[in-house]
């Protein structure tokens, strides 16, 4: 029979496998995720909707959190994996901090605006497939990145808007053994608004430990006309100095796409969801308040895992075109979410930017 651990990371290959892994669900119907206790609620949300049906009757199937709140969304003592992460919340997504914690660290280790994770950063709805991460009509941000731990799992969200918010989730996973050479999901966010001139745009630096680098999502807001993707992106690791191990040929070319993204026969960028790599978005302007182009791209590095023993670090150019057909180093809005895998501790993140300087304009 295969191990526990094993009967995680299920495929068509080996779905039909027995594991002794056990599954459990953690939702405002369960907030512990314990066996036998869910849809138990006498209050809650759709109290007043159920109010003639009672318990039993969705009862319980939303949180609200209110201003400057921080809620715990799973607390999970023992050892396996998330599998999956679903998730619709209110308000501006930007206001809305996720963090998880691994293993009694006071370090979180993943870091970001809800939005950002599940690959959406310009708080409107854009549909995404890919094997990771889907958005599904009505802002369901899904997550299928896979994330063991060993000791325990805390997931909370923060609200730091003005407005309270509501918040429908579930959380599914294993509790199960974790082999000694699992390595734990981490994803930092970072915006720079605008980026200097001649200034190259950090994704992630001060990474220490030995992992995989996994996936880059970014929110590219253009301040200039013209093309604005001929910049390389760059991988530091191990040791490396003025150079880098990897460098790639193009903004567009990294997230496997070509000569702009354009649709020859319509003259306009045209985007695609793939398992691995897509333009999901593209918000045009309106000809009035809505001035600039925006961008959300997507790049998983699921089949090309960027592997490193020592450090790493990742930068990307924001690079267009001037006269002369000379390279313009672009001063735009940029931010973006790195997602890869290693060893414990986690080195502290920078913090994050305030409630202003998160909003989106």
């Amino acid at each position: 029979m295969m191990s526990d651990f094993n009967g995680l990371g299920m495929h068509l290959g080996n779905l039909s496998r027995v594991s002794t892994a056990r599954t459990r669900s953690i939702s405002p119907e369960n907030f512990t995720g314990e066996k036998g206790k869910a849809g138990m609620a006498t209050e809650g949300t759709g109290a007043n909707c159920a109010r003639e049906l009672g318990q039993g009757w969705k009862i319980s199937p939303s949180v609200r959190i209110e201003p400057g709140e921080t809620f715990v969304l799973a607390d999970i003592q023992d050892s396996g994996a998330i599998q999956h992460i679903w998730m619709t919340p209110t308000g501006h997504w930007r206001h809305s901090i996720l963090r998880i914690y691994w293993d009694d660290q006071e370090t979180p280790s993943v870091e970001c605006p809800v939005g950002d994770f599940f690959a959406c950063g310009w708080g409107k709805y854009a549909p995404l497939s890919s094997l990771p991460v889907c958005v599904n009509p009505g802002s369901a941000f899904n997550c299928y990145w896979e994330m063991p731990f060993r000791k325990r799992c805390k997931i909370t969200v923060t609200n730091i808007a003005a407005e309270a918010m509501t918040l429908y989730y579930q959380i599914d996973y294993t509790t199960t053994d974790v082999p000694d050479d699992a390595a734990y999901f981490h994803a930092q966010f970072r915006r720079t608004n605008p980026l200097p001139y001649k200034e190259v745009y950090t994704i992630l630096d001060g990474v220490e430990g030995c992992g995989q680098f996994v996936g880059t999502y970014m929110a590219w807001g253009v301040n200039n006309t013209g093309w604005w993707g001929e910049g390389e992106i760059k991988f530091y690791m191990d040791g490396d100095g003025e150079f880098p191990t990897i460098c790639g040929t193009g903004t567009e070319d990294y997230f496997c796409g070509s000569y702009n993204f354009e649709n020859k026969e319509l003259h306009e960028y045209e985007e695609f969801t793939t398992p691995y790599a897509g333009l999901s978005q593209v918000i045009r302007p309106d000809g009035l308040y809505s001035s600039q182009t925006r961008f959300g791209l997507y790049r998983w590095h699921i089949m090309d895992p960027v592997r490193f023993t020592q450090d790493l670090r990742v930068t990307i150019q924001a690079l267009g075109w001037r006269s002369g057909h000379r390279y313009l180093p672009l001063q735009d809005d940029i931010a973006s979410v790195a997602y890869w895998y290693q060893t414990l501790p986690t080195a502290p993140f920078p913090a994050l930017p305030d409630k202003d300087y998160l909003e989106l304009i």
